[in-house]
């Protein structure tokens, strides 16, 4: 038995361009379809999403707390038209924003997945950052169809010894602060406290910087209003606007002019520089 929602995003909204990157462990991203597992009430649920020409986003789950769960990580109600109007006749984003309006950044099913993925992507090549978080949740979370997994919870995490994390090829040093936070930390908690106490929270933690607090914060709790300070793409169009080689904390100064929009500010950046959309990108061209 199965319950559909159709769902009209608030705001403009592209499935296509959101999701189009967003495949993992958890879910896949294939012709125009989205197929995720989710845990609901110790369970796992497939959950699929789909959007129509006329721009309603239809999801088919097994309950209604699935359909709900899945509207959340495809931030279908978080309205970002604010966003694009203040950054309409930036000289960086304005040619991105009126380009790919419709693009929100997707979030994972629970913190603790969104901390993994920081951990596993500090100072390494992305597609491997990737296949390692897609090798530790596939081994230690249960399967729900399709050959996709449930996302870890704090508990599955804090459950492990380091040395299990790092046989599985996460650094160990890395390992060890990952598990050492979920252990102390019940993460899905950060939902209700403040974007500044929760990043002075985690980088007290050995081993998290602004990088890992952006992606915690974006994916992990779906807020829009902290960056991604450091990211190697960040870094790369920032060289590209100086001429020189640029440290990753100078990236904070490409941000700060976008506030209280300096998370999806950050995902605009990287889309446009990759998709050749920034004044940038015809320096790095030439």
């Amino acid at each position: 038995m199965s319950i559909e929602l159709a769902v009209g995003p608030r705001g403009p909204y592209s499935l296509a361009l959101s999701a189009r990157l967003s495949s993992d462990a958890t879910r896949t991203f294939r012709d125009g379809l989205l197929t995720a597992v989710l845990d609901v009430d110790g369970r796992p649920e497939l959950a699929r999403a789909w959007q129509s020409p006329d721009g309603t986003v239809t999801i088919r789950a097994a309950s209604p707390a699935g359909a709900g769960r899945l509207r959340w990580i495809l931030a279908l109600d978080d309205d970002h038209s604010d966003f694009l109007r203040f950054v309409r006749e930036d000289w960086m984003l304005g040619p991105t924003s009126r380009a790919l309006r419709g693009l929100r950044p997707v979030r994972v099913a629970t913190v603790a997945q969104a901390l993994l993925r920081a951990f596993c992507g500090q100072l390494i090549e992305a597609k491997r950052a990737r296949r390692l978080e897609q090798t530790i949740i596939r081994t230690i979370c249960a399967p729900g169809g399709e050959r996709l997994h449930v996302s870890p919870t704090t508990h599955d995490l804090g459950a492990l010894a380091p040395s299990q994390l790092r046989a599985l090829g996460l650094h160990a040093q890395r390992g060890a602060s990952l598990v050492r936070l979920c252990r102390t930390v019940e993460l899905e908690r950060l939902h209700t406290v403040p974007t500044d106490v929760v990043a002075a929270r985690l980088e007290r933690e050995r081993g998290i910087g602004p990088w890992s607090v952006g992606l915690v914060c974006l994916e992990g709790l779906g807020r829009y209003d902290y960056g991604l300070v450091g990211d190697l793409g960040l870094v790369k169009l920032l060289r590209t606007l100086r001429g020189r080689r640029v440290e990753g904390w100078e990236t904070t100064e490409l941000l700060e002019p976008y506030g209280e929009w300096r998370g999806i500010a950050s995902v605009y950046l990287l889309a446009g520089f990759s998709r050749g959309l920034l004044p940038a990108s015809e320096a790095r061209a030439a």
